[in-house]
């Protein structure tokens, strides 16, 4: 035995002058650390080679995807048990969490000793490839069509059984409306798509734009639930597919319609009413403000839109703000996050009158755990429909998510706005009850 354990948390606590918050199991069987708890598994020294040749997020996620590290016992505990050394944003590379200042000062020459310790442990070797799972290299410039479609085809045509496995029969991949803390996730998707319709006030005849539309749901509950006509757009080929088949199968195809295009090759409004949920993250900063303004230019006068959308908490300098490495190489590339109050203010120069926020961080919370149930309760069958790389990724990425909600690191907000007449009339009832708490038009 090489008690590859007492000496990984030897090299831990010298590095971070603190012992490492659960248990260390090693690829030799060698255990050290707290005696209760969940245990973080090294699997296989391949991981420590990863951290070794690419210190950060981006080696352990890679060491995570590839198996090579793992959990056991309660998940959420052991994230919470390290989370503040490994995802808490800070504002400046001082503030950044310690694990990661560490792993990345492995490049210092001054810390050659830790490097060399840390390799003299894991034997030699080359850098491991990444896992298959990781995206590819960006193709063209930041959130170029060619450059959003590959982006999205990575994140969503992962297949269809896949997403079905994990959000269940609804097939809404974003953040459900808990009524009841002892509601069904169907319940609860179902209550979040009627809210956005009420506040939208969809009425019978009038004509529904859903960019980022996913699988169908939202133009399918506006449709037979409110009679509208609705238009949903995406740019994933199986998403459309499976939106259509939704539809064909529900006899709606004749008042709805589903295409694979880009919300800046959108040319046939005006819309009554516009829903965005979950869509927006996409669009990038760069982009937000021309995103915006499409949307309002696609609105009738007095026409609302719905935009649904994951925020982070600002920084005091905004120019600090890096995506999450993780994120970007194997769940949502390019994707970006801002402050819900950026986001009004960029709607708001479009030509918005901005109407209603409401917060749904914690709602969301309730969501991924939903969403990480079905997983594990189903982890060979999601294994089989996908790779277990890829199953990883979610189980992580989702898990994670659920915590960062549930501590504020991270938020979601459906902004209610509205493009007014020229007189400045937004068609709106006076108070907040009349337009949110109207019933279905079923």
């Amino acid at each position: 035995m090489t008690d590859a354990a007492g000496r990984l948390s030897h090299m831990v606590k010298q590095a971070l002058g603190r012992p490492l918050p659960l248990r260390l199991r090693a690829w030799d069987g060698s255990e050290a650390g707290p005696s209760t708890g969940p245990v973080l598994v090294i699997r296989d020294r391949r991981a420590l080679h990863r951290l070794a040749w690419k210190p950060g997020e981006l080696g352990l996620a890679r060491a995570w995807v590839a198996g090579e590290i793992d959990i056991e016992g309660d998940l959420y505990e052991g994230l919470a048990r390290i989370s503040g050394l490994v995802w808490d944003r800070g504002e400046s590379e001082t503030q950044r969490p310690a694990l990661l200042r560490t792993l990345t000062a492995l490049r210092d020459p001054r810390n050659l000793r830790l490097a060399a310790d840390v390799l003299a442990l894991a034997g030699p070797a080359l850098p491991p490839a990444p896992p298959r799972e990781e995206a590819v290299s960006h193709c063209g410039p930041l959130h170029s069509l060619r450059r959003d479609r590959h982006a999205i085809s990575h994140h969503y045509d992962v297949g269809n059984d896949f997403y079905s496995l994990v959000l269940g029969p609804s097939m809404v991949y974003s953040c459900a409306y808990w009524e009841n803390p002892e509601s069904t996730l169907e319940d609860a998707q179902h209550a979040k798509l009627d809210l956005i319709c009420r506040k939208l006030g969809l009425k019978p005849g009038q004509r529904l734009l859903d960019v980022g539309c996913g699988w169908g749901s939202m133009v399918l509950h506006a449709v037979q639930h409110y009679g509208v006509e609705a238009v949903g757009v995406t740019i994933s080929e199986e998403q459309a597919a499976l939106a259509r088949k939704r539809l064909a199968e529900a006899g709606c195809t004749d008042r709805a319609e589903i295409r694979v295009q880009d919300y800046r090759e959108i040319d046939d409004g005006p819309f009554d009413a516009i829903s965005s949920i979950g869509m927006a993250e996409h669009v990038g900063s760069a982009q937000y403000l021309a995103y915006a303004r499409i949307l309002h230019s696609l609105l009738k006068p007095g026409g609302r839109l719905l935009n649904h959308q994951i925020a982070r908490r600002p920084l005091k300098n905004e120019d600090a703000y890096e995506i999450d490495e993780f994120i970007d190489r194997y769940v949502f590339p390019d994707g970006e996050l801002a402050p819900v109050a950026t986001t009004a203010a960029l709607l708001e120069d479009a030509g918005f009158e901005v109407r209603d926020v409401e917060a749904l961080r914690e709602h969301y919370a309730l969501t991924l755990r939903a969403w990480v149930t079905n997983l594990e309760n189903r982890w060979p069958e999601a294994t089989r429909l996908t790779t277990p790389g890829r199953a990883r990724v979610w189980r992580l990425y989702m898990a994670a998510s659920a915590l960062a909600f549930e501590q504020n690191n991270i938020g979601v907000n459906q902004i209610l706005a509205v493009r007014t007449t020229t007189a400045g009339n937004a068609k709106m009832p006076p108070t907040r009850g009349q337009w949110l708490y109207s019933t279905t038009q079923d």
